[in-house]
């Protein structure tokens, strides 16, 4: 082979590399671009009924995974300002969720018992109450493409 067809081939296998490598970095700056899109919506919640303005509220969104098992999906705390709390979770995907809300009294980053009962304040969203523990079926709510409000009773 001659010098020149080996420059050829050189040039071509270099040519080659170059547009794979510009491929490469053009499909990524896409799908970069593309992932932005997937901007979810915004929740309020607004928590009421709180019996005083001591302490701190909490809410955390849940799925069905993480539901009275596991910190929420995304978690928020507050103020307590005359007997009302809100909080807002953004970029909330569409699906099937659920929150909890609870009134933390003193402070210590999760809710308190006595005798199996709790002793502080909570709610969920759909303000769903009964015996027993809250359930993720009767608080589920549906994410879609419109903003929500939500608001939860102590």
């Amino acid at each position: 082979m001659t010098s020149t067809s080996q420059n050829t081939i050189n040039n071509s296998k270099t040519t080659i590399t170059k547009i794979f490598i510009l491929s490469l970095v053009l499909t990524l700056i896409t799908s970069f671009g593309f992932a932005q899109d997937k901007k979810g919506v915004t929740i309020t919640v607004t928590v009421e009924n709180f019996l005083s303005d001591e302490g701190k509220a909490g809410v955390a969104l849940h799925t069905y995974q993480t539901f009275m098992k596991s910190n929420g999906l995304q978690n928020a705390e507050s103020k307590i300002v005359d007997g009302k709390a809100t909080f807002t979770f953004e970029n909330v995907l569409p699906g099937n969720y659920a929150l909890l809300a609870l009134h933390d009294k003193n402070e210590n980053g999760r809710m308190d018992f006595e005798n199996g009962m709790p002793t502080e304040a909570y709610g969920t969203s759909n303000n769903s109450r009964g015996y027993g523990p809250p359930s993720y079926e009767s608080s589920k709510f549906t994410v879609e493409k419109e903003d929500l409000d939500i608001s939860i009773r102590l």
